[in-house]
């Protein structure tokens, strides 16, 4: 009755509502971090950034448990990114007790390229999806040892989720499927159709999600995040209950849709005419295509709702301060529209078979079209206009869902949505999130078009101030203060002297403050006056000097350098593969720029 659907309706906003709360508020008071998808930002450290904190144990503590309530709230998000994250936070914590990883960043990324590549592994059963996803999407650098490497620890990860049989339903996979009846050439037009909506529908979200998220970081709504997540989260549970297909999780949704109905399915999908006789039921439990009863005609309607629901709320609702993922509503979107699609092709069919499209393959009383077929293509293909993920989805969808024979489908469909997106917008999801946050990242995708040299670019330029520079024997401890104090670069070149300026090392401002203040607080004798020495042998000093405070430990004796005639595409090639943070341009072994 009518009491009994209010009673319901308010508890469904209420739990929402505490479970979104809890989550925003762990996440402010304990691990800032822990908010979003943390794909970006995972990108942008395995091409050399450091972000420090990000991978801590706090954020793998407070991510675990806020993701388990974000996606309990019921709000329009997924926890595959957030898996990815919480995968790199366990690598980078197990690095630290290895001397071997805890001291060479470049072996910590590789660990965390195979973490990634686990992440995705767990989260949607796909070991070898998971590999190509690290390798096409995440990875900057990913020699041959790292591919096997990943590959063997996504295995022991799918072999463990296995063992713990999370789903209960004694299978690797999220959403298995088994389709019956195999698709025609002819569909390829719809599955294309459904590839350019994933295009269109990915490059505006993307444009929608910054242009949200800039919002947000620029007036006073990023002031309030609890205010926010408690506003969204209230939004989506008032509009989503009257509805049962966005009442129910993302994944249970994507389940739904890319169902094959049976003769037993008691969906409102599966709400088709019976057939008058026994004759037109196919082979191994399939049906024939039948004509839609009045279950599925108010289905269909719940769904075109549903994917207007989903398609703007998902915009305002990543990049909130929760964990926060993007496979399963963009999944969701896909899914629903190939949903709706499927079954307008097959009512098409069922009525027109004489046609000339349809004759000869679809006869009366066959299965000729499979509606969860095209579901799935559908959320292949809304996945792969927001992320340009390309060979990598097409195996996780085939592994996530078990239908081998449909690859020619999803390739068709990913490549069409990736085309029609990048037509419209050159980067994906987790590329603008870097721009828009202002991350140090090369996208290593993109070739470099421009014939400049080093030269052009380094920093400071021809007859500009000269560049901040340490002399290896001739500055004080007062000097070199100074200079920290009043620039703001993350490390300054060493050189001979001021007026020959040979090159000896660099050193890093964060390593210099910390030894002066040790130096000050530990040795006898240090203070402002005391020289500053990077050579090996300690020049000679006047007997009343103070003593000089030994720094050559904290240089690096062998920076990278090029040429000031270096050209800039090899240039951007050193900084891509090497993942540097800076790179000293010389002329002739002096003249040091930045």
């Amino acid at each position: 009755g009518p009491f009994a659907y209010v009673v319901n309706y308010l508890m469904y906003l209420f739990w929402a509502l505490l479970f979104s709360f809890l989550a925003v508020t762990l996440v402010r008071a304990f691990a800032p971090y822990a908010c979003g998808s943390g794909i970006p930002e995972i990108k942008t450290i395995l091409s050399g950034f450091i972000i420090r904190g990000y991978l801590g144990k706090w954020t793998l503590i407070i991510k675990t448990i806020t993701l388990v309530l974000a996606v309990s709230s019921g709000l329009s998000l997924g926890k595959e990114g957030p898996l990815v994250h919480v995968a790199c936070c366990c690598a980078n914590i197990l690095c630290h007790l290895f001397t071997k990883y805890r001291k060479n960043e470049a072996k910590r990324r590789e660990v965390l390229s195979a973490a990634a590549a686990v992440g995705v592994s767990v989260a949607f059963g796909a070991p070898i999806g998971g590999v190509l996803f690290s390798l096409e999407e995440v990875s900057y650098y990913f020699p041959l040892k790292t591919l096997w490497r990943s590959f063997f620890a996504a295995l022991v990860a799918a072999f463990t989720l296995r063992s713990i049989n999370p789903f209960g339903n004694s299978r690797l996979v999220l959403f298995y499927v088994e389709f019956h009846a195999p698709w025609h050439l002819v569909e390829l037009a719809p599955f294309i159709l459904l590839g350019i909506f994933g295009g269109l529908w990915g490059a505006l979200f993307i444009k929608a999600n910054i242009a949200w998220c800039r919002t947000r970081k620029t007036t006073r709504l990023g002031h309030y995040p609890i205010i926010e997540v408690l506003v969204v989260t209230a939004v989506t549970a008032l509009m989503a209950f009257p509805n049962s297909y966005t009442r129910m999780s993302g994944a249970e949704l994507i389940s739904e849709l890319f169902n094959d109905c049976s003769l037993l399915d008691s969906s409102q999908l599966c709400g088709y005419k019976q057939p008058s006789n026994t004759s037109e039921t196919g082979v191994d439990n399939s049906l024939a295509d039948r004509p839609a009863g009045e279950g599925l005609y108010t289905a269909l309607w719940q769904l075109a709702l549903a994917l207007i629901f989903k398609m703007l709320i998902t915009v305002i609702t990543f990049g909130m301060k929760v964990p926060s993922g993007l496979f399963i509503p963009s999944m969701a979107v896909g899914a629903i529209a190939g949903r709706l699609l499927g079954v307008g092709m097959e009512q098409l069919a069922y009525y027109n078979h004489d046609w000339l499209i349809f004759r000869g393959w679809c006869s009366p009383g066959a299965d000729c079209i499979t509606p969860g077929l095209y579901a799935m293509v559908g959320a292949a293909a809304c996945l792969g206009g927001v992320t340009r993920m390309t060979v990598s989805l097409v195996v996780i969808m085939f592994e996530l869902t078990g239908g081998l024979e449909y690859i020619v489908p999803l390739m068709a469909a990913t490549m069409t949505s990736k085309w029609v997106a990048d037509a419209l917008g050159r980067e994906g999801i987790y590329e603008a999130h870097i721009r828009l946050n202002g991350y140090p990242f090369l996208e290593p995708k993109e070739e470099f078009e421009h014939s400049s040299l080093a030269v052009d670019v380094m920093r400071p330029k021809r007859g500009d101030p000269a560049l901040a520079v340490l002399t290896q024997d001739g500055m004080t401890v007062g000097e070199v203060e100074t200079i920290v104090e009043s620039t703001h670069y993350s490390g300054f070149p060493v050189v001979v002297s001021l007026e020959s300026q040979r090159l000896v090392g660099f050193v890093l401002r964060r390593d210099l403050l910390i030894s002066i203040d040790n130096a000050r607080k530990r040795q006898d004798g240090i203070v402002s006056a005391s020289k500053v020495v990077f050579t090996e042998h300690t020049p000679a000093q006047p007997p009343e000097a103070p003593p000089p405070l030994r720094l050559r430990g904290i240089m690096d004796l062998s920076p990278f350098t090029v040429t000031d005639h270096t050209a800039m595409d090899i240039t951007v090639d050193i900084f891509r593969k090497l993942g540097l943070r800076q790179c000293l341009v010389t002329h002739n072994g002096y003249d040091i720029h930045v």
